[in-house]
């Protein structure tokens, strides 16, 4: 079989090089905007600053392990593991307690991303395939701006994702055990990570199972390798992934490789165990919304959901659902640049195969008739990120489009696959002087659709960010929150109570500890208070000094909470009245600040 030289690997990896530089260039700049969100904090910097500081754990459902001198988290939500917590322990420790230093973490976990994904089209389609789906990647403003605020979309899941997705290739072809251990570890990590994980390992074993029944049919299944002899015309390529024959191993050691595979997926599940053994929240969080979601989505609607779903993906090529940076902006020619990519890929390799079946030297290889059309370009990233987009139809939160992080990937990867394909015979001698016009007009199309993907979403890329140093974020991702946070602290309030979500955490973090909000407003009912919110809320009248911080009516999440508390204070003969604004930097009011007096 032909070998790439060692050349076009080196051109390859250069391409990786300028594509990370470009990355991190585009991804560190003005890094501590947009405003620091809830999710951010609470899912992270909090536990973490706490740690560093040595201030008590605020830990989730109080549930605990205590490792040394350390008392670390089990979960920072229901679904969501406390990695990024221990992650971002050493990154505070060495940069101190802020917001940049925070961002680093998930933006270096995103360049970690690339570089892996960068690694499974390399292995899936050859140099030119990686190096288009790194340049991909590295502008794509959702990957970009997602990365920068990774912690609030737990962008660590899709470097779990990357890697699973290649160590799972590694044992496809060669069935090393380590490999499925390596494996099914990761599949534990990332369900540990968030819950979603499973759409990933659901679709993993449906592609799997997919392959062993076609090869048990006698199909013959290679991803990412063709070999072409046709007259004159010789194309091969190295990266062939396939299930290789191998001798057959004792029972007992099928036993034990796989027994270890369970082993090695449980071990990173054993905190999520224990918080369920303690608290419940999980299973809790799950069985209670499974015929209507906790944001009220209904997961009978399917197909209203799935059609739901779809639609975000488009939104996901074009990268106009940023709008909170400051202005929705849209590449409006990704969407077609992919099409034609993959149709390009498809024609190609449709072509490829009936050449194949038809020369002399298939013949002799005895290939069946029959033989299965090949996994080639995109088609495995592509069925990959159909199956869990079907999965992710159903829900216990929403729809939300950040959900997609995680198989963000997989988008720049069919690109590229789906680039490598069409251009493979340019890379490859051929005792041709010239290839034929067909595939040169095929290969010239690839190019134009690449650079009009790649260069849409780098313009879209610069927009945001020229939007985003004007406005500072808008909503939960406004930079208020900075004023907020600066003047509570500079003015000794100690002891706020918040009145709404999307407040506490960043305020805690943002001030080292120093202030420390009491979140009174309950999270049972978005739109009316519970039946104990009156008692959380009445001992805080008593005291004239209380400031009260609340979002103005267009930004509350938690309703009616602001309302309650007047009503409240009316029967004690008080008046609630707003004291201060803070705004968003167009002036657009966001946060108040309430006391209640005579």
């Amino acid at each position: 079989m032909f070998k790439h030289s060692p050349l076009k690997i080196s051109f390859s990896f250069l391409i990786l090089i300028s594509a990370l530089c470009i990355f991190l260039g585009l991804g560190a700049y003005q890094l501590r905007l947009p405003g620091l969100h809830y999710d951010e904090a609470r899912e992270a910097g909090l536990n973490a600053m706490q740690l560093v500081t040595g201030q008590p754990v605020t830990a989730f459902r109080d549930a605990t392990v205590q490792i040394g001198p350390w008392r670390l988290p089990l979960m920072v939500q229901d679904y969501i593991g406390a990695l990024n917590v221990v992650l971002a322990v050493p990154f505070l420790a060495v940069g101190g307690v802020n917001v940049m230093a925070l961002r680093w973490l998930p933006l270096l976990t995103a360049a970690l991303t690339l570089v892996v994904t960068w690694r499974v089209a390399l292995r899936l389609g050859g140099p030119a395939a990686a190096a288009a789906t790194a340049l991909l990647m590295a502008v794509n403003p959702s990957f970009i701006f997602w990365s920068r605020q990774g912690i609030y979309v737990t962008n660590l899941t899709a470097l779990i994702f990357a890697a699973s997705l290649l160590t799972g290739l590694r044992w496809w072809k060669g069935r090393r055990p380590r490999d499925l251990w390596l494996t099914a570890f990761l599949w534990g990590l990332g369900i540990y990570a968030k819950l979603l994980f499973g759409w990933a390992v659901m679709a993993m074993l449906a592609v799997a199972a997919l392959a062993w029944v076609l090869e048990a049919g006698g199909w013959k299944l290679e991803v990412g390798s063709w070999k072409l002899e046709v007259g004159s015309w010789k194309l091969e390529t190295q990266y062939a992934i396939r299930n290789t024959q191998y001798a057959r191993q004792p029972i007992g050691r099928q036993v034990l490789v796989g027994a270890l595979a369970v082993a090695f997926f449980l071990l990173p599940l054993i905190p999520l165990i224990l918080f369920n053994l303690r608290t419940g929240g999980t299973l809790t969080t799950l069985f209670g919304n499974l015929g209507q979601s906790y944001y009220g989505v209904n997961n009978s609607a399917y197909l209203h959901n799935l059609v739901t779903r779809l639609r975000q993906v488009v939104t996901l090529l074009r990268g106009d659902q940023l709008g909170y940076l400051g202005e929705a902006y849209a590449n409006r020619l990704a969407a077609w640049s992919a099409l034609l990519l993959v149709v390009l890929s498809v024609l190609a390799g449709w072509s490829m195969w009936t050449k194949r079946r038809r020369s002399p030297a298939a013949e002799a290889q005895g290939m069946p008739k029959s033989a299965a059309f090949p996994f080639i370009g995109p088609t495995l990233p592509v069925l990959l990120l159909a199956l869990m987009v079907a999965q992710s139809a159903f829900t216990v939160s929403d729809l939300f489009i950040t959900h997609y992080a995680m198989p963000l990937p997989l988008i720049p990867l069919a690109g590229g696959l789906a680039f490598g394909a069409v251009i493979a015979p340019m890379t490859i001698p051929l005792r041709s002087s010239a290839p034929p016009p067909l595939r040169a007009l095929a290969v010239t199309l690839a190019f134009i659709a690449l650079l009009a993907w790649a260069g849409g979403d780098l313009w879209t890329t610069i927009r945001y960010h020229r939007a985003l140093a004007v406005t500072g974020g808008h909503g939960p991702h406004s930079d208020a929150i900075y004023t907020l946070a600066d003047q509570l602290d500079r003015g000794g309030l100690a002891a706020p109570v918040a009145l709404d979500w999307g407040l506490d955490a960043q305020i805690r973090f943002l001030t080292a500890g120093r202030v420390q909000p009491t979140e009174v407003f309950g999270y049972t009912g978005l739109d009316v208070p519970d039946a104990g919110y009156p008692e959380r809320v009445s001992g805080f009248l008593d005291d004239p000094n209380t400031i009260y911080l609340a979002h103005v009516p267009a930004q509350t999440v938690f309703r009616n909470r602001v309302n309650a508390l007047a009503e409240l204070a009316w029967r004690r003969g008080l008046t609630l009245r707003e004291q201060v604004y803070f705004n968003e930097r167009d002036g657009t009011p966001l946060i108040l600040i309430y006391r209640a007096g005579r």
